[in-house]
């Protein structure tokens, strides 16, 4: 079966954010989310107004990727930069924590996040099957783009990949 970590990480995030948005009312901006900066390390709010989908969608990426729990601080070292001081040396700056606590917190209530208690948060089983559903579905997008490909695949894999239209 194809996993979340086989199929491009930039497309499997753009198809989660799409599904997010359509899907799962629990998760959407909160009123002041158009008007923040992501990090001290920004000089200006995201100037996508689906920025709050796709941070959602990479947040679950990242759950599915590190397979044990992460806190908000490791988040927040994630999504942080390097800030500009000017003409003094530029330092790194840990990202938003309440961007980050907020997304958890709806994701949790969409029931595609648990919370382990003293240690961070994981994917549920059924965020792990949304991922790997959209990972295939992503993968079918990429072989019908270039069939070529197909002779990579595993065979249980090619027969699911062309039964299903």
């Amino acid at each position: 079966m194809v996993t979340a970590l086989e199929v491009p990480a930039d497309r499997l995030i753009e198809k989660l954010a799409e599904y997010l948005k359509e899907n799962v009312p629990q998760v959407k901006p909160l009123e002041w989310a158009y008007y923040v900066k992501t990090g001290a390390h920004k000089e200006k709010p995201p100037d996508d107004p689906d920025w709050w989908y796709y941070r959602a969608a990479s947040i679950l990426r990242k759950l599915y990727k590190s397979g044990e729990p992460v806190g908000i601080e490791t988040f927040r070292t994630i999504y942080g930069g390097r800030k500009n001081y000017g003409s003094a040396p530029e330092h790194f700056v840990k990202g938003s924590g309440s961007i980050v606590r907020k997304i958890l917190q709806q994701l949790e209530q969409a029931r595609l996040v648990v919370k382990v208690e003293g240690r961070g948060r994981t994917l549920s089983p059924q965020g792990r099957a949304l991922l790997d559903r959209i990972a295939f579905d992503v993968m079918v997008e990429i072989v019908r783009e270039k069939p070529e490909l197909a002779k990579y695949l595993p065979e249980n894999v090619k027969v699911k990949l062309f039964r299903r239209k």
